[in-house]
């Protein structure tokens, strides 16, 4: 990995978006509603790849008690709360630093001890991590390999990634960012649909990190479900990944 694509990896117009959203981070019913409702659904995904991946107990309320877990793109810490509830020691990595200020004060309200950084991982020097997780991140970076062998590197050689991002298909064009930033679901220009990779452009951004791809999830939306893990994988996916 170069120098000059390692320093490029964020993009700052898109720190800034997110930045400017970090208040309302933690409301569920805020600007950041459509990720409060889709954590439940990633942190399932998460539970049962830890319990297979690492022999975990699944009765156990801490699996990853022992255990160093990255969680890059955080933002105000949606994901690494609840993975220090899991037992992990966290940290947390993202592009803007307002995510950073409110993601620190409310793990200290919630008495939880959550290393948290702001810049490019690859400058950071984090390494042995036994879960590293970027959920819905890898569609906002620049030079997207770069980011993913940032991320390898963090891992340990048995550790466990976990990736969500969405597909770039029709159905979502038209819900995601059509449909989903019109009616104020999402906030405006959170998307672009040309950065959206498909599970094949993943898989291959992987295994030039020296990473084997598992078979994707979808994470689909119906009525009465509501999100939850499909076979459909039309609008977003969820993956893990292990040194191959």
């Amino acid at each position: 990995m170069n120098t000059s694509e390692t320093q490029d990896t964020i993009r700052p117009a898109e720190a800034t978006h997110f930045g400017a959203l970090a208040a309302d981070w933690w409301d569920p019913r805020g600007s950041s509603a459509m990720l409060h409702r889709l954590n439940p659904v990633r942190l399932g995904f998460i539970r049962d790849e830890i319990d297979m991946g690492f022999g975990a107990d699944p009765a156990s309320l801490r699996p990853l008690a022992g255990r160093r877990a990255l969680d890059v793109g955080c933002g105000a810490g949606l994901l690494c709360e609840p993975l220090a509830r899991l037992g992990a020691q966290v940290t947390g990595v993202d592009a803007a630093p307002e995510n950073i200020a409110v993601a620190a004060e409310h793990a200290g309200a919630m008495g939880l001890a959550i290393d948290y950084r702001c810049g490019e991982l690859a400058g950071l020097d984090l390494t042995g991590f036994d879960l590293v997780c970027a959920m819905e991140v890898i569609e906002h970076v620049e030079h997207k390999g770069a980011f993913v062998a940032a991320l390898a590197s963090a891992m340990t050689p048995e550790g466990l990634m976990v990736l969500s991002t969405p597909n770039r298909t029709t159905r979502s064009r038209l819900l995601l960012i059509e449909a989903a930033e019109r009616l104020g679901h999402v906030p405006r220009g959170t998307h672009h649909w040309d950065d959206f990779i498909t599970p094949d452009e993943l898989s291959e951004l992987l295994a030039a990190a020296g990473l084997a791809m598992s078979r994707p999830r979808g994470i689909a939306w119906a009525p009465v479900k509501g999100l939850h893990l499909s076979d459909d994988l039309a609008l977003n996916y969820i993956v893990t990944a292990t040194r191959a």
